[in-house]
């Protein structure tokens, strides 16, 4: 199935071989959004972790402002990451062949899908919140956790995947 695939994509993979500026721009535009994605998640997810548990408990408008800058910066995270997905399938069909080869590759695409699955986990955990009174202290301390947890770990898989990338891209 691999070599079909391959075949069927020599013409673009020849096309991209041929005009270097196109690689380029398409490299260009996937790094780009990936920037973007990542650079206001990483923020986003500083800024979770910066308020305190207590603080989105006890305090409702920290816990509304909170939530308002996760649901904006959600929507430009999503869009920067459907172009990231759309160039990085453009420069996967222009090498098909070296990159589901590689062990580095393969553990990119875990690492973005474990992030796709941590964002799921964080919306929820958002949702959850935007809906709770202030008294519901325990339901409060559990999701209020979970977006932390989240939070943390959208860190970790968002510097995973650059240095796979860089790895990717230097092998």
């Amino acid at each position: 199935m691999l070599e079909s695939l391959d075949s069927w994509l020599q013409p673009w993979a020849a096309y991209v071989a041929d005009h270097q500026a196109l690689a380029i721009t398409i490299t260009a535009i996937h790094v780009l959004a990936m920037f973007t994605a990542g650079g206001l998640a990483v923020a986003t997810d500083r800024r979770v972790l910066a308020v305190m548990t207590s603080s989105l408990r006890t305090d409702p408008t920290v816990r509304r402002l909170t939530l308002e800058e996760l649901a904006s910066s959600h929507a430009i995270v999503i869009a920067a990451l459907a172009v990231t997905f759309s160039s990085g399938l453009m420069l996967l069909g222009a090498d098909l062949a070296t990159f589901t080869a590689s062990p580095v590759y393969w553990a990119k695409m875990s690492a973005i899908v474990l992030l796709l699955l941590n964002g799921i986990r964080l919306r929820l955990a958002e949702r959850r919140l935007r809906t709770m009174a202030p008294d519901q202290d325990r339901a409060l301390a559990a999701s209020t956790g979970a977006l932390r947890q989240s939070a943390a770990v959208s860190l970790v898989l968002w510097f995973t995947i650059v240095l796979l990338g860089v790895t990717l891209g230097n092998s």
